[in-house]
């Protein structure tokens, strides 16, 4: 099956308006805050592999993120790291204190951050106004000057400055992230 990506990198936000609310919503975000951000349009990406293939005409890393939560579903945590990183939910557990991790359920994840299945973002936090999500970040992602992020729709991938990310985005959307240090080799 063949994966469509447009092979050029937009500025701003699409001219189109056949877009899903929630992504809509995200270049809303961005504009008020007067962030900068390149677009690259594509089908969905659901894999590493064409998540590869995005990276390669957005000229950033595409961030994954992870909606997780405890054993008994009252905390979730939104986590993102590099995309290639194996995760073990023991490593985040012992970091965050909590009982031991697994992926939320799918159906929490349109209630909580207004998205799809493998579209979780952290610009999804904007619909998280009772604060029930902890951002969560994997402290290399922070040493990338360009961080790759869905608009709550995994058809198109956003290319921000790393920084505008920390010192603006995350503080309008009122979430105090915790940085953890995962190892690289997850055994």
């Amino acid at each position: 099956m063949d994966f469509y990506l447009d092979p050029v990198r937009h500025t701003g936000r699409p001219q189109d308006a056949r877009r899903e609310p929630e992504e809509l919503a995200c270049y809303d975000l961005l504009d008020d805050l007067s962030l900068t951000y390149d677009r690259v349009d594509h089908d969905p990406a659901y894999h590493i592999e064409t998540c590869h293939q995005v990276e390669a005409v957005l000229g950033a890393p595409i961030a994954k993120n992870l909606f997780l939560c405890n054993r008994q579903q009252t905390q979730f945590y939104l986590l993102l790291l590099d995309g290639d990183k194996v995760f073990k939910t023991k490593h985040l557990s012992r970091q965050l204190g909590c009982s031991r991790l697994s992926f939320a359920p799918e159906d929490r994840l349109p209630e909580l951050l207004g998205a799809m299945p493998g579209s979780a973002s952290l610009l999804g936090l904007m619909h998280d106004k009772n604060h029930l999500v902890q951002l969560v970040l994997d402290r290399p992602v922070l040493e990338h000057p360009w961080l790759g992020l869905h608009p709550c729709r995994n058809t198109a991938t956003l290319r921000l400055a790393t920084r505008d990310v920390l010192e603006r985005l995350i503080p309008a959307l009122g979430h105090e992230p915790v940085v953890v240090d995962l190892p690289e080799d997850a055994e």
